[in-house]
């Protein structure tokens, strides 16, 4: 008579995290940690793309199938195309330059908020808004730049699966539901987060802001959340992890002290920065708050910033005064959005939205 051992309560296995939950975060740990240290070994340019790609591709979607690989690896063609086209063409005249901008980051933010596409979406749209950022500024290798971005987002979709047969999910997981939308609502969405994305450009271009990618960035992620007031929300707990992260970053600094140059050092201490902030993540939801504030802030500045010449200490102070200042412009400007799409027909929704 065999006696067959008793299943360990999912609740068990890990104090606030499910089993599946508990094998996301050892992927998102390891693979943002497996992305930076090949870029340092090999001495790419751009680390952040290396850092931050394993991170999305792991802690925005929980699972791993054909169709996310396609729409990740179909937003590198396509963001290299239109940078290649309109970088190419039509830098010397940026008035057609913005419009075009505009009309791209439209065309993802509908897909986006029409729900099936979000990732190519969401990809294309933080993807595109860093791409265009660098290669508009003079004296960028625009090649060397769209090689990186490619390199970068294949390997990242390597580690993924690689994340996913190391440390796979122990059941299936329920795929999330879609509720159908009004048209003035995908109107809504889609015209607050392509007009915003487009100044979010603007600004970042006029005031010449080439070290500021952090503040970049989370003008663009917390227009994820598809409305002012999901931005609001998602403004505030962006800005509690990436000041824990620029703590934590200081903390780290702190304990290497001049032990920086022992690289075994500074990736068991990032893999465990990870792991925190990765734990955090999969307990909100999965969604851009608190825990993937904190990864992103670790991922760009270890990315950026660990250098023999570079000030880890500078570098995490000036990124989160500076993203602090792009957040809260980057609410005004959609205060202002919100108010006036709501006041026409075709793009009013609820109140509660």
């Amino acid at each position: 008579m065999s006696i067959k051992a008793r299943p360990v309560p999912e609740a068990h296995a890990h104090p606030g995290l499910s089993e599946n939950g508990l094998r996301q975060c050892l992927r998102v740990a390891g693979g943002g940690t497996l992305g930076f240290v090949i870029s340092q070994v090999m001495g790419w340019n751009y680390g952040v793309f290396f850092t931050v790609f394993p991170m999305f591709l792991l802690g925005m979607v929980p699972i791993l199938n054909a169709s996310i690989v396609r729409q990740f690896l179909a937003n590198v063609s396509f963001n290299a195309l239109e940078v290649s086209l309109v970088v190419g063409l039509l830098k010397h005249m940026p008035v057609v330059m913005t419009l075009v901008v505009l009309c791209m980051f439209l065309f993802r933010f509908n897909l986006m908020a029409r729900g099936p596409l979000f990732l190519f979406g969401a990809n294309g749209v933080l993807t595109l808004s860093i791409l265009l950022h660098f290669a508009s500024y003079p004296g960028v290798d625009l090649s060397d730049l769209l090689a990186s971005n490619f390199v970068a987002s294949v390997l990242a979709v390597f580690i993924a699966m690689l994340m996913h047969t190391l440390f796979p999910d122990v059941e299936p997981r329920e795929p999330p539901p879609r509720a159908a939308k009004p048209q003035a609502q995908i109107r809504h969405e889609t015209l607050i987060g392509g007009i915003t994305a487009t100044l979010s450009f603007i600004v970042f271009q006029v005031f010449d802001l080439q070290g500021s990618l952090s503040a970049q960035m989370a003008t663009i992620l917390v227009l994820f959340a598809m409305g002012y007031a999901g931005a609001r929300v998602s403004a505030r707990k962006r800005a509690i992890g990436t000041l824990l992260g620029c703590n934590l970053a200081l903390v780290m600094q702190l304990l290497l002290y001049t032990q920086s140059n022992h690289f075994l050092l500074v990736i068991m201490l990032y893999w465990l920065g990870l792991l925190l902030f990765g734990r955090e993540h999969i307990k909100e939801g999965g969604g851009s708050g608190i825990g993937f504030g904190g990864l992103t802030t670790l991922g760009i500045l270890f990315g950026q910033s660990l250098g023999p010449s570079q000030d880890l200490v500078y570098s995490a102070l000036y990124r989160f005064s500076s993203m602090s200042v792009a957040l809260v412009a980057t609410l005004l400007v959609m205060a202002c959005l919100h108010a006036l799409l709501d006041s026409w027909a075709p793009t009013k929704i609820s109140a509660t939205n």
